[in-house]
């Protein structure tokens, strides 16, 4: 089940391929879409590090991480995972994967991110608001 923690890795690195294999074309939108997928994968990537064994697929509280991007951002998987997926559809550029993806992403994340949110204050108590107080999303 360990591959499971990974699986969108390859999901995202195979929609990158798609679009540069199948529709590459070096006008604005390709490179600034690739550029901020670039970006979001880096950042996502690094904070799938920086989490480490505190990843999981369903919300569980082993450890409170507030170090790294997670000093800054409660959420920065999401956060930055959203980024990657939301620069690729830009390159791919089709309005209605775009559209959809920008109106139901936000939402998808912050129902994820409540219930994270609900797991970690019930674990971790006033060290978690304190850690929430400080953060942003």
């Amino acid at each position: 089940m360990k591959w499971l923690l990974w699986f969108d890795l390859p999901v995202l690195l195979g929609f990158a391929a798609a679009i540069v294999l199948y529709g590459w074309a070096w006008d604005a939108r390709h490179v600034i879409g690739m550029a901020i997928a670039a970006i979001g994968f880096a950042l996502w990537f690094t904070a799938r590090l920086q989490l480490g064994k505190s990843f999981a697929v369903l919300p569980k509280a082993r450890a409170l991480v507030s170090t790294g991007l997670y000093s800054k951002f409660r959420n920065p998987i999401y956060l930055f995972g959203g980024l990657a997926y939301g620069g690729l559809i830009i390159a791919w550029g089709k309005v209605i994967p775009l559209i959809v993806f920008f109106l139901l992403y936000p939402f998808y994340q912050f129902v994820r991110a409540r219930k994270e949110a609900a797991v970690l204050e019930k674990t971790f108590g006033d060290e978690y608001r304190r850690y929430r107080a400080s953060t942003w999303l």
